[in-house]
């Protein structure tokens, strides 16, 4: 059975919700709305005033976790205290309730059974306050993941610092200092990935939506402070209730377009092995890499 992908060529805060609302499901309860806040001087990251519309629209709060690379890198969300002073600085306090998921151990930790790499997953505590999640991811690159998209919020994106450092290190460590000198192979880190995000999909059941936006593509992630510029011209919105079928249309839009920068970008995605983390998620069982594009 193909999963139903819903897609706009538009790429307005309008369009986000119409997207939405393409896939028919009312998530109830507490809503937890992942987004990616975007790093200090990041200049691609999608802002608050984007998304107000979709998050209005389920009254959601915005979760964000801590980073797990610290000042070597950067940046600045590795804490909580310069963290919550960047969410406020990129407006995200302005317009939103918005709760990082752990600011105050302890974590929460899920097993994962029949893994490919972990055997737990480490999260943000607060995340037992939600009774469902939607999550808007900014489909780009990524300089250690390929690329980022619905997976990447799902693992990367709710795993607490303890947790991030788990999946960089393929379940060797959970110490962040630690964890660069024990980094996964380009095989461990995508099926760490796989692994995480599917604890969030297991979690969250029927009452979990993705929407991916692919805009400012540039083969850099928003966590990066400067990020190189987008490479390609921004190709539309997708929404869909799998995640791995929303991932897998976003690289097949990019690799079936007849945009100069797609080679760039592919070699990005390539280059780090990003498809063996749908691959893997696939093998897993939460989704299916064969879809249904709907273009609306």
């Amino acid at each position: 059975m193909r999963s139903k992908v819903y897609f706009t060529r538009g790429l307005t805060p309008e369009k986000v919700v119409e997207a939405y609302d393409k896939l028919g499901i009312t998530l109830p309860g507490k809503v937890a709305v992942k987004i990616h806040s975007g790093e200090k001087g990041n200049q691609n990251y999608l802002h608050p005033e984007f998304w107000k519309p979709m998050v209005d629209k389920v009254h959601g709060t915005i979760v964000e976790c801590n980073t797990a690379y610290g000042d070597a890198a950067g940046g600045v969300r590795d804490n909580t205290e310069s963290h919550w002073k960047l969410l406020e600085e990129h407006g995200w306090t302005r317009y939103f309730d918005v709760d990082l998921m752990d600011a105050e151990g302890p974590d929460v930790i899920w097993p994962i059974t029949n893994g490919k790499v972990l055997k737990e997953n480490h999260l943000g505590k607060n995340i037992m306050n939600y009774d469902s999640m939607l999550v808007l991811a900014h489909f780009k690159g990524h300089p250690m993941g390929g690329y980022g998209g619905a997976l990447k919020q799902l693992s990367i994106g709710c795993a607490s610092r303890a947790g991030k450092a788990l999946i960089h290190s393929a379940g060797k460590t959970d110490d962040r200092y630690r964890t660069w000198q024990e980094h996964a192979s380009k095989e461990e880190f995508p099926e760490a990935m796989a692994d995480a995000a599917m604890s969030v999909v297991e979690h969250f059941k029927d009452r979990i939506a993705f929407i991916n936006v692919m805009k400012n593509l540039s083969v850099d992630c928003d966590c990066c402070m400067v990020a190189e510029d987008p490479c390609m011209k921004d190709i539309g919105i997708l929404a869909s209730l799998d995640p791995v079928a929303i991932d897998q249309a976003c690289i097949d839009l990019v690799m079936s377009s007849d945009d100069p920068g797609r080679e760039h970008f592919m070699e990005r995605v390539n280059s780090r092995n990003g498809i063996h983390t749908i691959e893997s998620a696939a093998e897993l069982g939460y989704g299916s890499r064969k879809y249904e594009l709907i273009e609306f």
